[in-house]
């Protein structure tokens, strides 16, 4: 009985085990003005693909981004060699990237926890709420956290009005939307650099929310 019992608890202690590295972590967030480039890859198939697509001296993790399961691929310190990894991904294996980036110099207040998202401001809307999925193309996010006034900031950059949307079941400013990949990726370098935290992202997975907002 005793034997069976130091059995069963092995085998339980073994199947624990399967599970804690199952367990996916939370993505870190990129450094100081890194580009980082995580792929959308829910599946065990997708993410042995994409590992056997990429050379080996690109690190890749898998991790969580917004409820997604992500391979988040590191260490780009220029936008267009993000892109063109984004581009080489999405042509060779078929998967749909994220890019997303830090300002060297942030003037921004950290991350919110997630028990501190429900309580953020909403900018002043301009037109009725009518919710909608954007269609296909590249959105331009900005994470305003609890500073409503950012919008200004941002219109003064993108130079034209800033919508408001949902990712990810969390809201953001839409600083652009477009079928133009090079007008997408312009813009995420001119946010960069006025020190916002912005990332490129597929549209289809954006709700709209306020096609223009203001304070």
């Amino acid at each position: 009985m005793s034997t069976m019992s130091f059995a069963y608890a092995g085998l339980i202690g073994g199947m624990s085990s399967v599970f804690a590295q199952q367990t996916v972590p939370l993505c870190q967030p990129p450094t100081a003005g890194e580009y980082l480039l995580l792929v959308v890859s829910p599946t065990a198939d997708n993410q042995k693909q994409l590992r056997s697509a990429l050379p080996p001296e690109l690190k890749t993790i898998n991790c969580k981004y917004l409820n997604e399961t992500v391979t988040r691929i590191g260490g780009f310190n220029k936008i267009d060699d993000a892109n063109r990894w984004a581009r080489y991904v999405s042509n060779i294996v078929g998967l749909s990237a994220i890019i997303t980036t830090r300002p060297t110099t942030p003037d921004v207040q950290p991350q919110p926890q997630p028990q501190q998202q429900a309580q953020l401001q909403q900018p002043q809307q301009t037109v009725n709420y009518n919710p909608q999925a954007l269609g296909e193309g590249y959105a331009v996010l900005v994470d305003y956290y609890n500073r409503p006034e950012l919008v200004n900031s941002v219109q003064q950059v993108v130079g034209g009005n800033v919508g408001f949307v949902s990712y990810g079941q969390r809201p953001y400013l839409l600083a652009v939307y477009t079928t133009n990949q090079t007008e997408a990726y312009n813009t995420l370098q001119k946010l960069n650099n006025g020190g916002f935290v912005a990332s490129i992202v597929d549209s289809r997975k954006v709700i709209l929310l306020r096609s223009t907002v203001r304070l």
